[in-house]
């Protein structure tokens, strides 16, 4: 697999429920278990394969359509093999919570296995993309 777009995630740009700029913007470390669908809407949708999250990204930008943001951190909440991020739109709840983006090929460092509590360096692709292009 490599990076894609969750399809939901698009409509939300398209239809303006999601504004990269403005709504509280996460990034979440996915377990090696999951298996990327493009029609999964919701953190929910996605199952058990949550290893960790971030707080609300920051100094976020969309210059020329490409999504960028602060390199973040999250802790890994078990050790367990991982190997993915999901970005998505926090509302508080994963039944609403919008999927946005599936990253597993980043600069480097996935997959791998976390020790429970570990601090994990996102940093972002510093090339034409970012963290992803519309």
């Amino acid at each position: 697999m490599a990076n894609a777009l969750y399809d939901p995630g698009r409509e939300g740009f398209l239809d303006g429920s999601i504004d990269w700029d403005t709504d509280d913007i996460r990034v979440m470390l996915v377990l090696s278990t999951y298996t990327f669908s493009a029609a999964h809407k919701f953190l929910a949708d996605l199952g058990a394969v949550d290893n960790g999250r971030s707080a609300a990204l920051g100094s976020k930008t969309v210059t020329s359509g490409v999504a960028d943001a602060a390199d973040t951190t999250l802790n890994a909440t078990a050790a367990s093999a991982s190997k993915a991020l999901v970005v998505f739109k926090h509302t508080g709840s994963d039944a609403t919570a919008r999927v946005i983006v599936y990253i597993d090929t980043p600069t480097s460092g996935l997959p791998f296995t976390p020790s429970a509590g570990q601090a994990v360096p996102i940093t972002w692709d510093n090339g034409a993309n970012k963290i992803f292009k519309l």
